[in-house]
């Protein structure tokens, strides 16, 4: 099993920026891909950033690239979701979840067994 948190998340005017943190305790995160996904009012949950825990590879939703970076400390047992360039549209609650394998894209939200419980994330106009 694999206990995730998260944090970080806040009112924010557009354009402004905020990190996301997930802490993970448990089984060895190091050894587990990592992803952020997000769920806005009256929308389905959807993907947002990956990393893979070997290569540290990466892959993001066209609508977050050259905004958003999601990095790992496999030492402290936490992942990053850092945002930048927030648009109003970024609005949601923002969930971390791990995985043993690395799921394919298509796979979306069931390829990670894990979740966190998500935090706010509201971007101001």
């Amino acid at each position: 099993q694999v206990q995730l948190g998260e944090s970080g998340g806040g009112l924010v005017q557009a354009g402004g920026s905020l990190e996301l943190s997930c802490v993970a305790s448990g089984r060895t995160f190091s050894r587990f891909t990592m992803g952020w996904f997000r769920q806005a009012p009256g929308k389905e949950r959807e993907f947002v950033a990956r990393i893979t825990w070997s290569e540290g590879t990466t892959y993001y939703t066209n609508s977050v690239k050259g905004r958003f970076t999601i990095s790992r400390d496999n030492a402290k047992n936490t992942g990053y979701l850092q945002m930048n360039s927030l648009k109003p549209e970024d609005t949601a609650v923002y969930y971390c979840a791990a995985s043993p394998i690395v799921p394919s894209i298509a796979a979306g939200e069931n390829g990670y067994p894990y979740w966190g419980q998500g935090t706010q994330v509201t971007v101001s106009s």
